[in-house]
């Protein structure tokens, strides 16, 4: 190993020091995360479209990619964090808290609480019936419609899983500051805003015609 490369190491730590990324407190693992994102942005995938000739929108494609990037990583860290639940770990946590919140939601209500479309969200329902975390019963204003409450097993659930689901939802927050969070929870709520509109309102037309909204 010669001594460039050292040379280039300290220059990349001065580099990384005099960066917004750095904290009081940064760790080896920072630094390296810097590092990963600056090669990331040198070696962009933009430069295939630029060479391609294409029209790319930056922002809006690196927005798209880093959402789909942390839904993923988001999944993973939920099976993590609930692995003593496995019959939670999926996306049946969310619809057990979010009867716990509602009681007696119809199974539609709970699928568009959670936006899944009604076949993912059919299954979810069909497996929280299964494991006896949910019970079901007739709707007393429509026959064919079933409401859903949370049973003694769905309660002991809930209540034996809300400490880990608080240190999962810690630790996908990352290393984010109280400002970060609030500004992170308040840009993802608008988002959610907008999506929820035509998830609920109109799911038929093509994109072409919703992003003239």
């Amino acid at each position: 190993m010669n001594t460039d490369f050292f040379i280039n190491l300290l220059h990349q730590v001065k580099d990384f020091e005099n960066s917004e990324a750095c904290k009081p407190h940064s760790t080896l693992e920072d630094f390296r995360l810097w590092l990963n994102d600056k090669k990331y942005r040198e070696e962009s995938p933009t430069k295939l479209f630029r060479n391609e000739r294409h029209d790319v929108f930056f922002t809006e494609n690196e927005i798209c990619k880093q959402v789909l990037l942390l839904g993923r990583y988001s999944k993973q860290a939920i099976r993590r964090g609930l692995k003593d639940f496995p019959e939670l770990a999926n996306e049946e946590f969310t619809y057990l808290y979010r009867l716990k919140d509602e009681p007696n939601l119809t199974k539609m209500q709970l699928i568009e609480r959670n936006g899944h479309e009604k076949q993912t969200g059919t299954q979810i329902i069909k497996r929280l019936l299964e494991s006896g975390m949910v019970s079901e019963k007739n709707d007393e204003k429509d026959k064919r419609s079933k409401r859903l409450n949370l049973t003694a097993k769905g309660e002991k659930a809930f209540h034996q899983s809300v400490d880990r689901v608080n240190i999962t939802s810690k630790f996908l927050s990352g290393q984010l500051d109280n400002k970060e969070k609030e500004t992170l929870l308040g840009l993802l709520k608008k988002l959610n805003e907008f999506h929820g509109h035509f998830y609920r309102e109109d799911k038929t037309s093509d994109l072409e015609t919703l992003i003239q909204y």
